[in-house]
């Protein structure tokens, strides 16, 4: 047996815990309690059941980007997020200024804006998904 002073809120705990080679607990005890009559005999604790890997979801599958174009301008995520709304399909015109993504960040929506003049190659990124800052949201020409 081996006792342990435990204070939890402020109250001063006196337990004992037993080691048999599985997972036990002993029940908590005032500290004013300290005979060895007082003290309750440790319960063991039944183990949390196992996770199958069939429960796991899998992420799914989605198509490799293909490369860049040598020097095509780029939209990239300023910080993580989820995309929450497309505001431009591939093969639409846009101007600088102009909103084409809209990134939600710690509860706030924020406009993703075409950095300059031209027209959207391709769009990298769907409703729902999450960004880290860099990636790559948008592909101009």
């Amino acid at each position: 047996m081996k006792k342990f002073k435990v204070t939890v809120n402020g109250q001063s705990y006196e337990v004992e815990v037993e080691e048999i080679g599985s997972v036990t607990a002993a029940a908590p005890v005032p500290a004013a309690a300290t005979s060895a009559s007082a003290v309750p005999a440790a319960t063991p604790v039944s183990a949390a059941p196992a996770v199958t890997p069939a429960a796991v979801k899998a992420p799914a599958a989605t198509a490799p980007k293909e490369p860049l174009p040598e020097g095509a301008p780029t939209i990239k995520a300023p910080m993580p997020g989820k995309i929450s709304a497309l505001k431009a399909e591939p093969g639409q015109t846009v101007a600088r200024g102009d909103v084409v993504v809209v990134l939600e960040a710690m509860k706030m929506q924020n406009d993703i804006t075409a950095p300059q003049d031209g027209t959207i190659v391709e769009l990298r990124v769907q409703v729902g998904d999450s960004v880290k800052t860099g990636d790559i949201l948008v592909v101009l020409k």
